[in-house]
């Protein structure tokens, strides 16, 4: 379907987002407009891991159970993961700016409706809200990026945003810690959520002036079966994980093989779509068509299995058996965060160059600095072992930094424009369902040491170690994808958008 370039001009003669198509001119607001979906994805992602800190005062101030209080963390994640692919494909059909914008304006009536909650069920209702809403926005930002950049500049952006993805995940913990500590008081976490009030509200004043439109010759359909097997599917895995504090696993252990047989409904239903003609949820020749797609998405996948779960670890272990405050808990895990946004950024200036090679080097970092850490949390004095690790934590941060970004931007570099929101769904949804495998298992096997032993030190250790096995496995499927990459390729020199035989790239926007 075509897309016509075509000016715009606001009555007060200020200039709107042009309305423009893919492999168009760039858009000279491209920078501009990347901050603010860069800002708005930080925030749904650092509210993943932010509010883990706040749950006991929650749980003091609205007089909660400890499994009610949980589901403010967990709901979020659940709907979260819910929305992102039938999002993905709706921004594809649609409007990707519309649905950031409308998205957005969702997420801060939600974080306001958060902060205003006077009671457990009224937050939780509010949390299930925010999360959809920000499922909906996050594949529209990786979709925006491939509107929005070619060539080279398209890694730089992916850099940033990659940059984003694992600072606001590493900077949740320590966020909330310094937003309790300046507003004290049993109210004292309704901050953590009025603090995306107004930031969220500039960023829908400056996207609408912004993003880049795409005009239309006709609307595309979206696969409302698919949509209901992919979201049960993936609400049958889910949910016991998010469920794992209160025993979910243990009881609700049979909706695994029920959420394996609904996607393995999808998949087939999704060829079904293909073979007819027709226009599925998510056209599963992502993953055997384009150039590193089912790579990165494994990758990512493990990564965040691990790279999840390791916060709430070392929350446990220095709030719990250290009895650190929230605030010094996350400072202790700061260097890890510095690393990654330093090493986050200067990868995506480097990623056209040395490719999958940097995820290779970023996972052996990974390795080298989480195994250092516990090595060190293990045998050194508890009174300086924060102050020990430190450097430790920054190299593993720095091997994060070069994992997280230039995975995303190998990810999706291929990936046509007009498939961009699923592609960037779909993966964004493995690495939520990664996140929630190991935020139910690592802090789960940190306590199952805790009552067999009550050594902090070993539960911690455990607790690293499983989290570093599945960091080896995406070192192991990343060195592979390295070197098939180092051989001569055919048919991969080009942009995807013009790998005309590709059926994949076969229609354009």
């Amino acid at each position: 379907m075509g897309a016509l370039v075509t000016p715009s001009t606001s009555a007060a003669g200020g200039r709107k987002p042009g309305v423009r198509e893919a492999g168009s001119e760039p858009d000279p607001q491209r920078w501009r407009a990347l901050w603010v979906t860069l800002v708005a994805g930080f925030m749904s992602l650092l509210d993943v891991t932010i509010v883990a800190v706040a749950l006991p005062t929650v749980q003091h101030d609205l007089r909660a159970s400890p499994a009610q209080v949980q589901w403010v963390v967990s709901g979020y994640a659940l709907t979260f993961a819910l929305a992102l692919v039938t999002a993905g494909r709706l921004g594809d059909a649609l409007d990707r700016r519309r649905i950031f914008l409308l998205a957005l304006s969702g997420f801060v009536v939600c974080s306001a409706a958060c902060g205003l909650a006077p009671t457990i069920m009224l937050l939780v209702v509010a949390r299930l809200a925010q999360g959809l809403a920000a499922g909906f926005m996050a594949p529209q930002n990786s979709a925006l990026i491939q509107q929005m950049f070619r060539g080279a500049e398209r890694g730089r952006a992916f850099g940033f945003f990659g940059a984003t993805v694992g600072i606001s995940s590493a900077v949740g913990p320590i966020t909330g810690g310094a937003i309790l500590a300046l507003a004290s008081g049993p109210a004292g976490w309704r901050w953590i959520f009025y603090v995306n009030v107004p930031i969220g509200i500039l960023a829908v004043l400056l996207g609408r002036r912004l993003l880049p439109r795409i005009q239309r010759s006709g609307r595309g359909s979206v696969d409302a079966l698919g949509v209901l097997l992919l979201g049960i599917g993936v609400l049958a895995i889910m949910y016991p994980l998010v469920q794992a504090d209160s025993g979910g696993i243990g009881h609700l252990w049979w909706l695994f093989p029920v959420g394996g047989a609904v996607l393995v409904a999808f998949v087939q239903w999704q060829r079904h779509l293909v073979a007819s003609g027709g226009q599925p949820l998510l056209d599963l020749r992502l993953f055997s068509t384009v150039r590193g797609y089912a790579v990165g998405a494994g990758v990512g996948t493990l990564y965040f299995m691990g790279f999840s779960g390791i916060w709430l670890v070392f929350a446990l272990f220095y709030q719990h058996g250290l009895h650190f405050s929230p605030l010094r808990s996350g400072l202790a895990v700061t260097p890890f965060a510095l690393g990654s946004a330093v090493a986050a950024v200067a990868s995506g200036r480097v990623v056209e160059r040395f490719g999958r090679l940097l995820t290779v080097a970023g996972l052996t970092g990974v390795i080298v600095g989480l195994g250092s850490t516990a090595l060190l949390l293990r045998f050194v004095s508890l009174d300086i072992a924060p102050w020990v690790a430190a450097p430790a934590l920054f190299i593993g941060g720095v091997g994060g930094g070069f994992v997280v970004s230039p995975n995303i931007t190998m990810t999706l570099r291929d990936v046509p424009v007009r498939m961009a929101g699923a592609a960037g769904g779909a993966l964004q949804t493995g690495q939520r369902l990664g996140a929630a495998v190991g935020t139910a298992a690592l802090p789960g096997l940190f306590y199952l040491w805790l009552d067999q032993s009550d050594d902090y030190r070993g539960a911690l250790i455990t607790a690293l170690v499983t989290a570093l096995v599945g960091t080896a496995a995406a070192l192991v499927l990343a060195t592979l994808d390295w070197r098939r990459d180092r051989q001569p390729r055919q048919g991969h020199g080009k942009c995807p958008d013009e790998v005309a035989n590709n059926p994949v790239h076969a229609r354009q926007e």
